[in-house]
């Protein structure tokens, strides 16, 4: 089968309930900044607890909470663990900065997937005993600004909160 493996991904994905960015699992409730719906479409991403891809593109976001059994590695540890499954990855660009009251490491990279080049931004930060990251991955011939900006939304509103 030829295409994007990105496409390929999303054939494999089932549909999501999701509403006003609020996200519940166990001891942890966050809320990040929900695409907009005419432009992304909720998926099912194993390992994830929201993602979405592009209706237009196939470019994926995905947010992710890990509140048991993780450690406590620093940033760089915990991002080079989100970078499994692609090839050839190279750092372009490396920064902190502060997400909710705590530092993030922020990292964008150009790597590949079964393949195909594609680019890939990854922000990771650690809150009340949880770990969060947040994954933007677009083949390099479609990624734009405009789904940049929706990465930077998604990550920029975030906000966790402990549950009893």
């Amino acid at each position: 089968m030829r295409g994007s493996p990105l496409a390929l991904v999303a054939l494999f994905l089932s549909c999501v309930g999701f509403s006003h960015g609020v996200f519940q699992k166990d001891t942890v409730r966050y809320f990040v900044g929900e695409p907009d719906a005419t432009r992304w479409r909720p998926i099912r991403l194993s390992e994830n607890d929201l993602a979405w891809v592009a209706r237009d593109s196939g470019d994926i976001l995905a947010v992710n909470a890990t509140c048991a059994d993780h450690g406590d590695p620093p940033l760089e540890v915990l991002t080079t663990h989100l970078l499994f499954g692609f090839a050839d990855h190279e750092l372009l660009d490396r920064r902190t900065e502060s997400l909710d009251g705590r530092e993030a490491l922020r990292s964008k990279y150009h790597a590949k997937l079964d393949g195909v080049p594609i680019e890939l931004e990854l922000v990771v930060l650690k809150k009340n005993g949880c770990v969060h990251d947040f994954t933007f991955i677009a083949p390099l011939a479609t990624a734009s600004a405009e789904r940049h900006e929706a990465f930077d939304a998604l990550v920029h509103r975030f906000h966790q909160e402990a549950t009893q």
